[in-house]
């Protein structure tokens, strides 16, 4: 097979136009045609009251799966010995689950899940028959999701009324009356019945339609000789049944944090805490805010969420430091929820490195727009070594949180402990020490010379991930470069139509003409000819912010500007094409129209756009635009950089001084 390498249109190149629509401040329009770009292959209600006091939510909810939990409260039975019972759904689009107390059942693959009756819970958030059904994403990417009963208050009414009552639900949503009989059968008191149906939705239709992903959500059907007709069953609701082993592990030192960030978020006396967690790469940071937020919600109806990880953002596209209100749960990985933030600065890379400075004023610009009415988490880089340590000593002093949630090894090898001695005695990236204080007015002879002041700074919670291979990134279950291609992917399903009946390609999709004058430029991560700046920018994944100063006018080109601004980011959207003769970009991008008015700047950072887009081109004859398979690799240069990862970073070198 022929190599291929992405290049770039000419920009001098000018593309046919047809009639066009005006809309204010530039943004226009344009019919459909084919693209440049190739195709590829309820709210919680806010009075409701958690189901279960706080100790029982925090055992072992929904990340311990093994060995089950006991019992809520005395006199009340026991998980049940017998599998668990699976009938065919009304219609034959999903399935019926019952489970009784403590039961849990792990899954994999998509579903839309809904509490018919009793409560469940899935990763921390208690599902009851009052609330609206749930889109659940377990995809082979991520830890598989699992659906726990849990006890719950229950009338005070006979078993025969109850399982009447049971009856009257399972009526509507199982037909057949052996069905019925069964489930009733197998009832008992604290029993829960949950409804899996199949789940299609523009999300997964474009991201299944690449090929790299097309297996994502599948579920790994069990061996011949172990199939059974209720994992057919599952199989018709999109999900499969998994070893428990293969869902997600809590340590006791993971619940008793959990435990008492939950109480302070609780109390109202010390008003509303800010919850910072951090620690190295690959040890459940992630994991963590999620499930950490999800129990939040139980009894909160909002959850402030500060996002100050380019590299693995949770709501938007890599590059990004956001704020976000969070009323939902979270039952997936970041690319099935991309939402669009209260605040959002496009930094422009996935590590801050080669520019601490500005992502300090990148963080002090966002956490600005926090007004302290919720509680706030705050999710940080795993760049915790040499001056990545440092720069997380300025995140602590600039945004003072309450609690610091430090998730490490045991013995603490990839990062010191934080304690309050330790962030008050070393010097920041940028800040300095603070230092101990000396007391004062204190009577001379007393015995008190030399003593010190009790410090006042975050409260720190230390958790011991156990889970194989925490703190290894090279041994998780996707590669970072996968999961970023996969929050951009998820982030442009956004341009499906809601109703639509099959998946359009991006070649199908309406994109918006605009003119030269009507926005600045800035690339953020290279210093670029002006005269070689529309080749950068064509084809490129871009922010379309909003500066709140007068930008400057060139009617002959492209206007440029000579710093990255600091200002709002409303969205994303790829360059498909530059037209020289109009003077025009064709952007494709799924911010409203209402919110396209407000933009005057687009800012070119260094994430690329997923090489599937550009490859998997399907239905396509002769030459795929921006691909080509005719070469020469033999210049110097033009080879791809070979990496090699033996070599120790300079830290890890002995220097030895020679006298």
């Amino acid at each position: 097979m022929a190599s291929r390498r992405l290049r770039r249109l000419q920009p001098g190149v000018a593309r046919p136009g047809l009639p066009i629509a005006r809309l204010p401040r530039c943004w226009r329009h344009r019919p459909s045609r084919r693209s440049l770009l190739g195709r590829g292959g309820a709210k919680r209600p806010a009075e409701a009251e958690p189901r279960r006091d706080l100790a029982v939510s925090l055992a072992a909810a929904g990340m311990v799966y093994s060995p089950p939990p006991a019992a809520a409260a005395e006199g009340q039975p026991g998980p049940g010995p017998g599998p668990v019972v699976v009938a065919d759904a009304k219609g034959g689009a999903g399935a019926v689950v019952l489970l009784r107390l403590g039961q849990t059942l792990t899954l994999s693959g998509r579903c839309l899940l809904t509490c018919l009756y009793g409560s469940v819970r899935v990763f921390g958030f208690s599902v009851v028959p009052e609330q609206p059904s749930y889109q659940f994403f377990s995809p082979h990417s991520h830890s598989a999701l699992t659906v726990e009963a849990v006890a719950y208050a229950e009338p005070k009414a006979s078993e025969r009324e109850r399982k009447t009552e049971a009856k009257s639900v399972l009526r509507v949503h199982l037909v057949p009356r052996d069905s019925r009989s069964k489930f009733l059968k197998h009832f008992a008191p604290q029993c829960s019945v949950v409804l899996l149906e199949y789940l299609d939705t523009p999300l997964t239709k474009f991201i299944l339609s690449y090929s790299n992903f097309s297996h994502i959500f599948r579920a790994k059907r069990p061996k011949a000789s172990s199939y059974t007709p209720e994992d057919a069953l599952l199989a018709m609701a999109g999900v499969g049944q998994q070893d428990p082993a293969s869902g997600l592990v809590v340590p006791e030192s993971m619940c008793s944090a959990l435990e008492q960030l939950i109480q302070a978020c609780q109390e109202e006396d010390e008003g509303c805490p800010v919850l910072l967690v951090c620690g190295p790469k690959g040890v459940g940071k992630s994991t963590f805010n999620r499930y950490l937020v999800n129990l939040l919600l139980n009894c909160l109806p909002c959850v402030g969420f500060l996002d100050c990880d380019l590299g693995q953002p949770e709501f938007t596209p890599p590059g990004c430091v956001s704020l976000i209100d969070v009323t939902e749960p979270l039952l997936g990985p970041p690319f099935t929820h991309q939402r669009t933030p209260r605040k959002m600065v496009y930094y422009g890379e996935t590590s801050c490195e080669q520019d601490t400075e500005r992502y300090i004023d990148t963080l002090k610009y966002v956490f600005s727009a926090y007004e302290r009415d919720v509680p706030l988490v705050i999710n940080t880089m795993g760049w915790v070594k040499g001056d990545g340590l440092l720069l997380l000593l300025d995140i602590v002093r600039l945004l003072e949180p309450s609690h610091v949630v430090q998730i490490s090894a045991a013995d603490f090898r990839d990062m010191p402990r934080l304690s309050l001695e330790y962030l008050h005695n070393t010097a920041g990236l940028h800040t300095r020490a603070k230092g101990p204080r000396k007391l004062k007015d204190l009577e001379p002879g007393a015995g008190h010379e030399g003593a010190c002041l009790p410090q006042l700074g975050p409260k720190l919670l230390c958790v011991h991930p156990e889970f194989p291979g925490a703190g290894d990134a090279g041994l998780g279950r996707t590669h970072s470069s996968v999961l970023r291609d996969l929050a951009v992917l998820g982030y442009l399903s956004q341009l499906q139509p809601p109703g639509a009946a099959s998946m359009l390609p991006l070649s199908g999709l309406t994109p918006y003409q605009v003119p030269f004058s009507g926005v600045a430029l800035r690339i953020i991560h290279e210093d670029i000819a002006p005269a070689h700046v529309l080749y950068a920018v064509n084809a490129s994944w871009v922010g379309l912010c909003q500066v709140p100063d007068e930008l400057p006018c060139n009617a002959e080109g492209p206007v440029l500007l000579t710093q990255t601004p600091m200002c709002n980011c409303l969205g994303f959207g790829i360059v498909r094409g530059v037209d020289i003769d109009k003077k025009l970009y064709y952007i494709l991008t799924p911010v409203a129209p209402e919110n396209l008015r407000l933009v005057n700047c687009l800012l070119i950072g260094n994430i690329p756009v997923p090489n599937c887009v550009f490859l998997n081109q399907m239905d396509t004859e002769g030459e795929i635009p921006y691909v080509t398979s005719e070469y020469n690799y033999s210049i110097s240069g033009a080879g791809k950089l070979k990496i090699k990862k033996h070599l120790k970073r300079r830290e890890h070198y002995r220097t030895r001084t020679v006298v």
